[in-house]
C-alpha cells in the first residue's frame, strides 16, 4: 500500500478514535510521555507542550512530560514501566527490544515530505576548518552524541570504519568524544570545541535551513548555529526513522486514542507537529517491529 493511502486510511480511523468518548480512560490515572535527548530539556518540553494538552483533553487524565538528560533515561523509563509513550531512535528502540521484547510496541513512524521514512547520519565540520571529508580528519577530534543514538553513534561507528577510518581514539582521529547529544555536538563543532561530529537530518531541502527536519533544522531554527559556517563532510547510508512506541501495559483504548492523535497531529495542528517532529514532515504512518530488525541485529553485534 502506498504511504499516502496508508496515511489516509489511518486518518479515517483517527477521526473515529478522536471523537470517541473517554470511557475506559479511568483505567489509567495519568499518561507519561518521555522525550528523547538531543537538545536542551527546556526546548524539548516546550516543543511537546501542545501535545501534552491535546493528550490530556483526549484521555481525560493528567499528562506528564519527562525530558531526561540522556537517551538512557527514556529507555529505562519505558523498561521500568515509568513511561507510557516515547519517540525513540531506532537504536534506542533496539536496546529496549533486546532488553525486554514485551515492553513496548512500535506504532508510528515520521514520514518525510517526499514520502520516505529514512534519514541520515550527517558528518559535518566548520567551513573555515579546511576539513572537507574524513580524509582531512587525521589527528583531529571527532564527536559522537549519545551511546544510544542511532545516527549519533551506532551507524557511524559501524560505517566509518568500513570506509577505512578507525574509530579507536588515537589510531586515526586524534580523539573520539561523546558530547551528550545532537545539540551539544552541533554547538561544539560550531564553537570549535571539536573538529567534526555527526548528527541527524532527513537530507531533504536546503543545507542552509538545516535540511527539512532533524537536529540541524532544530538548531538552526533556535539560532544556535549559522548553517553557512558549517558544511557536510560525510553521510551514512539511509537509516530507518525511529518509532513512536507505546507501553504494552496500556489499556487498548488508550493505545488506539494516542496512536490516532499522533497520526492526526500534522493535519490537526501543523505548528505542533512541526515542533514534535523536529521540522517539516507529512506526519506519521503505521510501522511495525519488522522495519527495525536490521538495527536490532546491528545493535546486538555491536554489544558482543
Amino acid at each position: 500500500m502506498k504511504i499516502v493511502s496508508r496515511i489516509a486510511a489511518l486518518a479515517a480511523v483517527s477521526t473515529i478514535a478522536l471523537n470517541a468518548s473517554v470511557a475506559g480512560a479511568a483505567e489509567i490515572s495519568e499518561f507519561r510521555i518521555g522525550i528523547l535527548g538531543g537538545e536542551n530539556a527546556s526546548d524539548r518540553l516546550r516543543a511537546y507542550e501542545c501535545l501534552e494538552q491535546k493528550a490530556a483533553d483526549l484521555l481525560g487524565v493528567p499528562v506528564k512530560l519527562f525530558a531526561p538528560a540522556d537517551y538512557n533515561g527514556v529507555i529505562e523509563g519505558l523498561l521500568g514501566g515509568n513511561l507510557d509513550m516515547a519517540w525513540l531512535g531506532a537504536s534506542a528502540y533496539a536496546k529496549v527490544y533486546l532488553t525486554d521484547p514485551e515492553a513496548v510496541d512500535p506504532v508510528l513512524v515520521k514520514v518525510n515530505v517526499d514520502g520516505s521514512y529514512g534519514y541520515y547520519s550527517i558528518g559535518f565540520a566548520r567551513v573555515d576548518s579546511e576539513i572537507n571529508s574524513l580524509d582531512d580528519m587525521k589527528g583531529r577530534v571527532f564527536g559522537f552524541g549519545d551511546p544510544n543514538s542511532t545516527s549519533g553513534y551506532l551507524i557511524p561507528s559501524i560505517e566509518i570504519p568500513k570506509d577505512g577510518y578507525s574509530m579507536k581514539p588515537g589510531e586515526y582521529f586524534g580523539d573520539v568524544k561523546f558530547t551528550g547529544g545532537h545539540e551539544q555536538t552541533i554547538v561544539a563543532v560550531f564553537n570549535g570545541d571539536i573538529d567534526a561530529g555527526v548528527t541527524w537530518a532527513d537530507g531533504l531541502g536546503e543545507w542552509e535551513d538545516g535540511y527539512n527536519s532533524g537536529a540541524l533544522r532544530k538548531a538552526s531554527d533556535a539560532g544556535l548555529v549559522d548553517m553557512t559556517d558549517i558544511h557536510e563532510i560525510w553521510r551514512s547510508p539511509v537509516i530507518p526513522e525511529g518509532p513512536i512506541v507505546l507501553s504494552r501495559k496500556l489499556p487498548e483504548d488508550v493505545k488506539i486514542k494516542m496512536t490516532a492523535l499522533m497520526a492526526s497531529l500534522n493535519s490537526m495542528d501543523p505548528e505542533c507537529a512541526y515542533g514534535v517532529a523536529a521540522g517539516d514532515t507529512k506526519g506519521f504512518m503505521p510501522i511495525t517491529h519488522d522495519a527495525y530488525v536490521s538495527i536490532v541485529e546491528a545493535r546486538k553485534a555491536k554489544s558482543q
